[in-house]
């Protein structure tokens, strides 16, 4: 068998160091020079191998300030059932986003954007509705502490939400999210459907999110429903990867 080329074996050594904690998060690796040294190899070897790296995710480049290795915080748990803590009576002002986050009202922040569109043929399947029914789009950033956390995309039958306080950003955040303004509304949810997937950010997402390069994000597309009627899409929430587990359970 071939020798692995060299970029590829610099990569392995740096990589076990980071895994193995000789080089702990936050650490700076050892400069170009220093590796081609080590090494005995070119520059351009070497900054494949960094390439390489980041790409992965594992560290970062900073200008002026050398290729340390990714700070990456303790992911959060968040379970299914945490929809239904925010339908019970609430002492303080909470969402389903605070909640996950273990933060106050006044450390929470959202940014938002609306606008009033019409189905496509995937978001009118969704809804169970005709295609090309008036929505109302609404384009979230959630932050905790100021740290954009998760971007949301969600659409209410604009039949429903238009000409109601629901449809003003002015008034968001809402104590409750979206499940206290459908109940609001007349309508609370009964049931909410999530399918996940994951795949790489759009540029736009890795520059809200603040991302580094080779960090996938989960997508969720989420359905409320009130009895057998589509109340909610939300298409999608997107949330970094390393920053968070999705925890299922199954009553048997």
């Amino acid at each position: 068998m071939p020798d692995r080329p060299a970029y590829l074996r610099i990569a392995d050594t740096l990589r076990e160091g980071i895994r193995d904690g000789s080089l702990p998060p936050g650490s700076r690796l050892p400069t170009i020079a220093e590796l081609c040294d080590a090494h005995g190899v070119s520059e351009i070897v070497v900054r494949q191998a960094v390439a390489l790296l980041r790409g992965e995710g594992l560290v970062e480049t900073r200008r002026g300030g050398g290729t340390l290795v990714r700070v990456v915080p303790p992911a959060r748990r968040v379970a299914m059932d945490r929809y239904r803590a925010v339908t019970r009576p609430m002492a303080v002002p909470e969402t389903t986003f605070t909640r996950d986050q273990k933060i106050g009202w006044a450390e929470y922040r959202l940014d938002r954007e609306f606008t009033r569109v019409r189905a496509d043929a995937e978001l009118g399947a969704l809804f169970e509705r005709p295609t090309g029914i008036e929505l109302l789009r609404r384009r979230f950033v959630f932050y905790a502490r100021d740290e954009p956390q998760q971007i949301s995309v969600n659409y209410l039958p604009w039949d429903l939400v238009g000409d109601t306080p629901v449809s003003d950003p002015a008034r968001e955040p809402w104590p409750g999210g979206t499940l206290a303004q459908l109940a609001y509304l007349g309508h609370p949810p009964t049931r909410v459907e999530e399918s996940v997937r994951s795949r790489m950010p759009t540029p736009e997402e890795a520059e809200t999110l603040r991302m580094t390069g080779g960090v996938p994000v989960l997508a969720i597309t989420r359905r409320m429903l009130s009895r057998a009627d589509v109340m909610e899409v939300c298409r999608d929430i997107v949330l970094p990867a390393d920053r968070v587990v999705l925890d299922y359970s199954i009553d048997l």
